[in-house]
């Protein structure tokens, strides 16, 4: 069977997230990094601060400089990685079998999903939608047969764009681009290869193997030429087997009432529930979801020493979450959702259940 994999990157992750929690700065050049009278550091920014040159590592005081209007944030990790929990859990329902590399990207197998090229097309639309109906936020997608054409595509249409690279076409497609648009190719790899007039990575794809040993000798070299090629044998690292579950539901109408919203988890956790009694399995991590009118999102989890299979004590743990999470955040919510990871097989046969099987989802 054909591979397709496909390379997803969020757009502007830090910055868009930002963007979601304090709307007013949408339009406003938005720089999250350090302190731009210090030695901070950009770690991204919005797409107006781009326009002004500024990026990702970057000095905040060069930034600064380049465009003095600049609002500058210091960065939130945890608030990112309830974001980042929220679009993978979206992507998996889409495509199973996924890579994460980052809070802002990974690769997806589309291996299975599509026969070829055009429908894999709409498998990458499918996650787009559903990453941004889970999230409100963009990313960019480069679909190919292997992980390096992949991730330069995803990079090419941003933000929002998806790129296809049908297999045959691989090399064709790299051979524009600059040798460091290559992954692999750092800045000493590329300083050797501007020396003897490589510049792109076709002109890299092109290299005999005795100009090649001249510029970058040994495996290193040769990975880096098969990669010019569109050569990559790497498949996606980890397990496709699902590590959590969740149900979530989102509101005709943003809800106050605790009762109501006790209710609506008690229902999930009764669903959650009666799945891992079916499939033999217990969680230890309970979670609760809260997205607010504002499409904001927060989680709060807490994790047991055992695990646990009851519906009721989920719905318990779930409500005690959201109560948490509504004490530090008050506020009307849109959806709420209950999570469980931490999954694993613990029932054994026994005389009185002849022929029980348990396995994982």
């Amino acid at each position: 069977m054909m591979a397709i994999l496909a390379h997803l990157d969020l757009d502007a992750f830090f910055a868009a997230v930002e963007e979601l929690e304090q709307p007013e700065l949408r339009r406003k050049p938005l720089v999250v990094g350090g302190d731009p009278q210090g030695r901070g550091v950009v770690s991204t920014a919005n797409y107006v601060a781009r326009r002004f040159g500024i990026r990702s590592a970057m000095s905040c005081a060069e930034a600064l400089r380049r465009c003095p209007d600049a609002v500058f944030v210091r960065p939130r990790h945890s608030l990112y990685r309830e974001y980042s929990q929220a679009v993978w859990s979206s992507v998996r329902e889409v495509v199973p079998r996924v890579e994460r590399t980052g809070l802002d990207e990974g690769y997806l197998d589309f291996t299975g999903l599509a026969a070829n090229y055009s429908r894999a097309r709409a498998v990458a639309e499918a996650v787009q939608t559903s990453v941004q109906a889970a999230t409100s936020l963009s990313c960019s997608l480069g679909v190919a047969p292997t992980k390096v054409v992949a991730k330069v595509a995803s990079d090419r249409r941003k933000p929002g764009g998806i790129t296809v690279v049908p297999a045959g076409t691989e090399a064709r497609f790299l051979a524009p681009f600059a040798v460091r648009a290559l992954p692999g190719v750092g800045p000493r790899a590329e300083e050797r290869l501007a020396a003897a007039g490589v510049t792109t990575v076709g002109e890299l794809a092109a290299l005999a193997d005795l100009e090649l040993r001249a510029v970058l000798p040994g495996q290193a070299g040769r990975m880096l030429r098969d990669r010019a090629n569109g050569v990559d044998p790497r498949g996606l690292e980890g397990s496709a087997e699902r590590i959590s579950i969740s149900v979530e539901e989102t509101f005709e109408r943003d809800l106050h009432d605790r009762g109501l919203l006790h209710a609506e988890l008690r229902r999930m956790a009764d669903r959650l529930g009666a799945h891992l009694l079916r499939e033999g399995l217990n969680a230890r991590t309970v979670t609760a979801k809260l997205r607010y009118g504002d499409f904001s999102i927060r989680s709060r989890s807490t994790s047991l020493d055992v695990g646990i299979d009851d519906a009721a004590r989920i719905g318990d743990l779930a409500c005690s979450l959201l109560d948490r999470g509504l004490r530090d955040r008050p506020g009307a919510l849109r959806l709420v959702g209950v999570g469980l990871s931490g999954l694993s097989d613990y029932r054994q046969l026994t005389l009185d259940e002849p022929g029980l099987a348990a396995g994982a989802e």
